[in-house]
């Protein structure tokens, strides 16, 4: 009962040690640990490197097990802890997180410097309350998948709760699936302004969803169920499609879409985005995708890749909501984003601390000599937009010009003369 590629026992040895155990009244904890990019190790390196790397990760777990715990391959990229004993689901827990902070630096194969993460979920039991093998992993895993929905490289114990959150998520995932098959989500566009003129130079598409049986679901809810269901490259698809037809007619202005870390993991992505392109006749040079930086730091020589073949079409790449993460100069020099977005926290951080200001001031001069442009979103205030203004940045948008219009009412907006009044809000 050996798995033949990593060596380590499998599933059914899982299920025997449990079974055949002799401490039927001791603790028993379970840890299911599953790889977070493995797909994209094995579709940019190959499944030569994917299984050198599945090698490697049994190493480190059967290492960190050491003679406490028992470590097991459960198939594909997805490995178990068990325990049973005093003190066994510290004892797992302590593993677990041990294996997750491994992945916090890159694993080498073959001269390749790797960098994936991992998500576990943990259940325990014991005494007259003890579960069999297969409960318990069945509560790991759904307290595994709880640790990718909240961010990934984490552990998360499983409780009750959890249960029911997964059943709403299925009910959800089913309810957007048909929303989808029948057109029912919605499409809005808020204008971003040139900073000194009031004009309209872009609009940014944006995702409604009214639910037939819930109401209006936000996207902070329902996109992280897409993500985690694979459903969001379907969706991402049918947005950029969407908002490509929208504004063939809103001459000279750009148009924003966001995409997904998903989709630009996916490698049928950009083969996508140029049918697109060709289906709605929409010109390219006028199309800006806006990207995260966690859609870059897990494996950023696939997204430079893909970035590279979007950009062949003469599509823009923004970064967005920058100031929340990671991006550093190497990191914009690396990617060459067309524009830099400044997330509103760091817009309104700046107008009250001096730390912040300067924070704020450096970004946009990094940005400029990058040859960056420079939006400033969340905008609620004349004195925001005064601030943002007097440091450099070439476009706001905000509440304070516009909020999110229908495609109906973007036409009359460039139209209207009022466009041109930089300091007084436009909301319709």
């Amino acid at each position: 009962m050996t798995d033949s590629l990593s060596t380590l026992p499998n599933r059914r040895a899982l299920h025997a040690f449990a079974k055949n155990h002799p401490g039927k009244q001791d603790e028993m904890a379970v840890a299911i640990i599953d790889l977070d990019g493995f797909k994209t190790v094995n579709d940019h390196y190959g499944h030569a490197i994917g299984d050198q790397l599945i090698k490697e990760c049994a190493i480190i777990l059967r290492d960190l097990c050491n003679e406490e715990a028992n470590a097991f391959r459960l198939g594909g990229d997805e490995f178990a802890i068990c325990m049973i004993g005093p003190l066994a689901g510290t004892i797992v827990e302590g593993i677990a997180r041990s294996f997750i902070d491994r992945f916090r630096r890159p694993i080498e194969i073959e001269g390749r410097r790797i960098m994936i993460g991992a998500s576990a979920g943990i259940a325990s039991s014991k005494g007259a309350d003890r579960i069999t093998s297969g409960e318990a992993m069945r509560r790991s895993d759904v307290a595994m998948y709880a640790s990718k929905r909240n961010g990934k490289m984490r552990s998360t114990w499983y409780k009750q709760s959890l249960d029911a959150n997964r059943e709403s998520m299925r009910e959800l995932d089913m309810e957007m699936r048909a929303a989808l098959a029948n057109d029912a989500f919605n499409l809005v566009y808020q204008p971003l302004v040139n900073a000194k003129s009031g004009e309209i130079v872009a609009v940014e598409t944006l995702l409604r969803w009214d639910s037939r049986e819930a109401g209006p679901v936000g996207p902070h809810i329902f996109v992280p169920v897409a993500e985690e269901s694979g459903l969001i490259s379907e969706i991402g698809i049918w947005v950029l499609r969407g908002a490509c037809r929208d504004a063939l007619e809103w001459d000279d202005i750009k148009l924003s879409v966001n995409i997904s870390a998903v989709q630009l993991r996916d490698v049928e992505f950009p083969i996508l985005l140029g049918q697109i392109l060709e289906e709605t006749g929409f010109p390219a040079e006028r199309l800006e995708l806006e990207i995260t930086e966690t859609c870059l730091v897990n494996d950023p020589v696939l997204a430079a890749r893909s970035l590279e073949l979007i950009r062949g079409f003469g599509v823009n790449v923004s970064l967005d909501d920058f100031g929340t993460g990671y991006a550093s100069i190497g990191f914009l020099r690396q990617f060459r984003f067309e524009k830099l977005k400044l997330d509103r926290s760091l817009v309104v951080d700046a107008e009250g601390d001096e730390g912040s200001r300067a924070m704020m001031l450096s970004s946009i001069t990094m940005a400029q000599a990058l040859k960056m442009d420079v939006t400033a979103e969340g905008v609620e205030t004349e004195e925001q937009a005064a601030l943002v203004r007097s440091a450099g940045c070439d476009q706001i948008q905000g509440w304070l010009y516009y909020k999110a219009l229908p495609a109906s009412e973007i036409a009359d907006k460039l139209n209207d003369a009022s466009d041109l009044l930089p300091k007084q809000a436009v909301n319709g």
